[in-house]
Formats: C-alpha cells, sequence, structure tokens
C-alpha cells in the first residue's frame, strides 16, 4: 500500500467536506461542554448555528497557552474525567503546566497519526525502532512508542540519556530507526566516534527527529555521520504531541494532517489572516479531539503554508520549518523555557539580584543553558562557599522546574547590561 490512508490524498473538494463535518461536531461539542469556549462565543456574538463551513473557521475565538494555565487542570476538558485514560503535560512560564488529556480515542488516533509518519519515512512493521525521546509526562517518548506499535514495528523503549547503552542497543539490538532530538543524535555520533565506532556501521536507516528546531544543514550532518534518511516530525502537546506534522521522502515541507488539525496562518501582531506562502504564526484547530479539542490554538511558531500536492503525491496541507517564535520561548534539548520561569526562581532568592541573563550555546552538538544572576551587594565579599551554596540552590530550583540541567553562574553586581527598553534577556549563540 502507497499510502496509510486514503486521507492523505483527498481531493480538496473531499478534504473540506470532511474539515467542514467535524469541525461543526466539534464546535458544538465545546459550546456544550466546555464553559469557556460557550462564554468566548457569546462574547463574539455567535452560535453553533452560525459555523457551516470550514469557511467559517476565522469566526471562532483564539486559544493561548495561558489559557490552559488559567483553566489549570482540567477546565478546558470537553469530558468528564471517568472518559480521560492518559495525562500529558508541559511546562508553563510560572512552573505551572499546561494539562493535556486524551480519551481511547484520542490515543488511537494519535497512534495513527505517528504510524502515518512512520509509513512516509518508508518504514514498516519489519523495522526496529528505538525510541530515545523522554518518556513521562512529556509527549515525545510515548507517542513515539505507541506510534511504532501501532504499525507493528518492533519498539525499544529506552527513552534518553545513558548514551553508551543507547549505542550498545544500536549494535546489538540492530535498530534501524531511531527516534530521538536532532542535537542528541549527533551527541550519539560523536561519542561512537570517541569510542572508535564508526556511526554508519550500524543497521539505521532513518532518524525520526523533532522536539527542538533545527536546519537543513544539521540535517545534511546528520545523514553525513550515520548514513541515514533524517526526517523531520512536529507537534506540540497542546494539539495532540509528535505526529502533527511529517517529513515525506521528498523533503519538500512537512505534511499536516489536515483531517484533524486544521491549520492557519496569523500575522502575530494584528491576527488577521494570511494568504497561503506567506510568513505568519501558526495557529491549529483540533476537529476529531475528544478530551481536549482546542479552538483556534497559538502556536507562536513562525512559518508558511503550501496547499499544492506535493510530489509524492499527498494532498496534505504542507508548513516551512520554523524559523523563529513569536514569543520569547526557548527550546532546549526538547524542554520549552521561558525568561519569566527563570526570572521567577531568581526573584525567590534573597541573595540574588533581579537582574539575569540567559546564555544558550551548542557544545558537542548538545544545546546548553548557562545563567547569569548579579549577587546583592556584599555577597562577593563572603566566602567562596557562600556563594557555591547560593548556585547551588538556584540550579536545584530549575531543575525542578524544569526537569534541564543549567549552569547558573553568580556575577559581581551592576555586571548585567542594562537597558532603557525591554531587557535582553537571552544571548543565544547557537548558529542560526
Amino acid at each position: 500500500m502507497k499510502y496509510w490512508q486514503e486521507e492523505e490524498t483527498y481531493s480538496l473538494e473531499q478534504k473540506r467536506a470532511v474539515q467542514t463535518e467535524r469541525l461543526i461536531k466539534t464546535v458544538n461539542r465545546v459550546y456544550e461542554n466546555v464553559p469557556f469556549y460557550h462564554e468566548k462565543m457569546k462574547e463574539l456574538g455567535i452560535e453553533p448555528g452560525d459555523i457551516k463551513s470550514i469557511d467559517d473557521l476565522s469566526k471562532l475565538p483564539f486559544t493561548n497557552k495561558q489559557d490552559l494555565r488559567d483553566h489549570y487542570p482540567y477546565g478546558l476538558f470537553a469530558v468528564p474525567m471517568e472518559e480521560v485514560v492518559r495525562i500529558h503535560a508541559s511546562s508553563g512560564t510560572t512552573g505551572q503546566p499546561t494539562v493535556v488529556g486524551y480519551t481511547k480515542n484520542d490515543i488511537e488516533m494519535w497512534q495513527n497519526m505517528m504510524a502515518r509518519c512512520y509509513t512516509a519515512y518508508g518504514l514498516t512493521k519489519k523495522d526496529i525502532i528505538q525510541v530515545a525521546y523522554g518518556y513521562g509526562l512529556f509527549t515525545g517518548g510515548l507517542g513515539a512508542h505507541y506510534g511504532s506499535e501501532y504499525l507493528g514495528a518492533t519498539t525499544v523503549p529506552i527513552s534518553g540519556g545513558n548514551t553508551k547503552k543507547q549505542i550498545q542497543l544500536l549494535q546489538e539490538f540492530g535498530s534501524t530507526a531511531i527516534a530521538c532530538t536532532p542535537s542528541y543524535a549527533l551527541y550519539i555520533g560523536e561519542s561512537m566516534k570517541n569510542m572508535g565506532i564508526d556511526p554508519r556501521s550500524t543497521n539505521l536507516r532513518v532518524g525520526i527527529f523533532g522536539a527542538e528546531p533545527w536546519t537543513d544543514e544539521m540535517r545534511e550532518t546528520i545523514e553525513s555521520t550515520f548514513g541515514i534518511e533524517a526526517m523531520n516530525i512536529y507537534g506540540l502537546s497542546e494539539i495532540m504531541g509528535p505526529g502533527v506534522a511529517f517529513d515525506c521522502q521528498h523533503k519538500h515541507g512537512l505534511h499536516i494532517n489536515d483531517d484533524h488539525f486544521v491549520p492557519e496562518i496569523i500575522n502575530p501582531d494584528t491576527t488577521e489572516l494570511m494568504p497561503n506562502g506567506e510568513e505568519g504564526e501558526l495557529v491549529f484547530t483540533c476537529i476529531t479531539k475528544e478530551a481536549l479539542p482546542l479552538l483556534r490554538y497559538r502556536t507562536h511558531d513562525v512559518t508558511k503554508l503550501y496547499t499544492k500536492p506535493c510530489a509524492c503525491g499527498r494532498t496534505l496541507t504542507r508548513m516551512g520549518r520554523i524559523t523563529g517564535r513569536s514569543d520569547d520561548m526557548l527550546i532546549i534539548r526538547g524542554v520549552n523555557v521561558f525568561p519569566s520561569q527563570i526570572e521567577s526562581i531568581i526573584l525567590k532568592v534573597a541573595e540574588a539580584a533581579p537582574h539575569y541573563v540567559l546564555i544558550v550555546d551548542r557544545i558537542n552538538n548538545l544545546d546548553t543553558l548557562e545563567v547569569w544572576v548579579e549577587a546583592k551587594e556584599g555577597l562577593f565579599t563572603d566566602a567562596i562557599k557562600s556563594l557555591e551554596r547560593v548556585e547551588k540552590h538556584i540550579t536545584n530550583e530549575l531543575f525542578s522546574l524544569l526537569g534541564l540541567h543549567v549552569r547558573v553562574r553568580l556575577v559581581e553586581p551592576r555586571t548585567i547590561e542594562r537597558s532603557e527598553g525591554k531587557a535582553k534577556r537571552i544571548i543565544d549563540k547557537r548558529q542560526k
């Protein structure tokens, strides 16, 4: 079978009919079951009956990450909790996560979408897929895992880290595909070379890389390092997790599963709809999800959309690479980090002044984050042990909040540059 499902090659008329039917059902469901959307629609003067086709999508209200935080944990769920079979969550700007729920049908749909991705990469049930994304509340590991099983492939659930073990299993289990962040793939390759192992000597033929921004140059480096096809995958927990969009073997944009997630591009400042092919902020509406069907969710990812069918034959809407963010979020090794998260910790430390800067770099192909924090007057006259104690305290608090190892460095008062306008909180040294 050339394609996983016929929906991937729908005609425009077929796609619009399916999207319209599913959108109308979704709008009715959230209007009746989610007070937030009921009130939002009333404020805009619209009722479910006003949504007659997919062309009416722009009449609906936007949803933001803050809306999920304001209704933490389950306030935007459209089903009772006894129908929710799984919870995932992502970090928030103040340590409060955004919570995502899934019904049994949602999980099956997610597995199906991931299997679509794997099929587009040329994978089959004959493959052995090593899942090196983190498991737990993060959607990456379990999303990749259950999609692999749904495809019928052999799944190796090693999770992230433990690089020597990763290499051992690549060699001994004969893994033909690996799912991880692109920066971690390069780190594995570097580690193999340091161990005297040729990264091209394994059975790997496909890499499934996502959870952080990466360039075509990094793709070329990974492919030459391992001798594999490096395939991109896109997702976000609020919409589903990995599998919202995927590369095909032509690598001319990511195919969006738009029979489940309807994309739009807006001007992030005016929220005005942008024409196909013009850059703006990506917005998604979920039209098949049961537990958390978000309307017009603003991702803050900047990209373009293309509706022309791909050379592979798929007619799914395609998106270009993410070129930036319309907010100040960083993605460090798959973890979302906001400067305000760091600030929330620093402001609780008596010895620290409210001046800091985040220094992002890429060392040995892994993203690193270092936080410089100004000490209050007098601390530098104390013993070095006092400085180390404060640094360790902030480090531990940040790890507890982010689940990410961050290096903290206390610097002398008035070291960090002041600004009369918006403070420059981020110095990103990674190559663009």
